[in-house]
């Protein structure tokens, strides 16, 4: 018996419509799909009618395996800060607007996507929080200067995030509970939860929150955290998988000021090869529960183990296009039924 099925992730795939993504998925022998809420997006304003994209699946013979939304939830807990590095993200009318602006933007349209995402059954939305602690935090350097006792001009930032976590996100977590949706946070360096730890304090915080959960994907632990300590540490709160594989380089520096990802020490690469050992990966992800939990939430045979292909060298296309089939062919594999040393001995059945 198989518990997992091939799908693919949309964010890379930003030069497609649904329409394109969806017949890349499909044509690379995905079974199932993951687009970016971009995607979802009509040119006149607001999203396509569910039932619309939900017959697009349909045609193709695919499952919706989660909306990506990464970057309005991201934008959404870090505006606060004024990084320009929330205007990719949003409307070119609001990029010139003030960092309230746009956060309440972005807390609106990510309420508007869960309710397209309810509509359409979909109940994992694989994202990111963003910076509620702040740039100087979330560069995780050993002399943080993270908390000053002045009694007029003093500071705590773990202490400030915290409070701005809670309550700047307590509406969107509000209603993802109300919608039954789990947001699975991407366990990510530049986010408000960069290791395990990290996101069991936020779990902590929000009184054990049902809609908070992880989207796991090996290929963000680079920097002291192996990807096994991670997901055995948060694996009862994974309900999303990526499948994706880099490579660091020997003897070059992780956070040198490199924009050619040909030149930098950590890069990403094809699902075969590069330093994690993929089948391992998705047997932890077996070990840990996370079909079981997929399935439960939504009612299938089968859990997602979501390509989202990057590289260094080769093209999206087609490091995209081979990870399906590698995730398909070699991860997808039969589950033991028993353990071996059942069937060993004379009197074996």
């Amino acid at each position: 018996m198989k518990v997992f099925h091939p799908s693919v992730e949309g964010a890379q795939h930003g030069d497609k419509d649904l329409a394109g993504f969806l017949n890349f998925a499909s044509a690379n022998g995905a079974l199932g799909a993951q687009p970016t809420c971009y995607m979802l997006e009509q040119k006149e304003g607001g999203f396509m009618p569910a039932a619309v994209i939900r017959e697009m699946f349909a045609q193709r013979g695919l499952h919706p395996d989660g909306v990506s939304a990464h970057c309005p939830f991201w934008v959404q807990t870090s505006a606060w800060t004024e990084t320009e590095t929330v205007r990719p993200f949003i409307p070119a009318n609001l990029r010139g607007a003030s960092s309230r602006q746009i956060e309440n933007w972005a807390e609106d349209y990510c309420l508007h996507l869960m309710d397209l995402c309810a509509e359409l059954g979909v109940k994992v939305i694989p994202m990111f929080w963003g910076l509620a602690y702040g740039l100087e935090v979330a560069t995780g350097y050993p002399w943080g200067f993270w908390k000053f006792a002045d009694p007029d001009h003093g500071y705590d930032l773990i202490k400030e995030g915290d409070e701005r976590f809670v309550n700047r996100t307590r509406k969107l977590r509000e209603h993802a509970t109300d919608l039954n949706l789990m947001l699975a946070h991407e366990i990510h360096p530049g986010t408000a939860a960069m290791c395990g730890s990290d996101f069991l304090h936020v779990v902590d915080l929000c009184g054990v929150d049902e809609c908070l959960g992880v989207n796991a994907d090996p290929s963000h632990c680079w920097e002291g955290e192996t990807w096994q300590d991670r997901f055995d540490q948060v694996g009862d709160y994974v309900y999303g998988c990526h499948m994706k594989n880099h490579y660091v380089r020997p003897g070059h520096p992780l956070r040198s000021m490199q924009p050619d990802w040909k030149h930098r020490a950590m890069q990403f690469t094809q699902l075969d090869r590069g330093h994690i050992g993929l089948v391992r990966y998705a047997e932890q992800m077996l070990r840990i529960g996370y079909p079981e939990r997929y399935c439960k939430l939504h009612g299938t045979q089968t859990a997602p183990l979501v390509v989202e292909a990057e590289g260094a060298f080769a093209s999206l296309d087609q490091v995209s296009g081979d990870g399906i089939r590698f995730v398909r062919d070699v991860c997808c594999f039969e589950v033991a039924g028993r353990s071996h040393e059942e069937g060993m001995g004379a009197g074996a059945d």
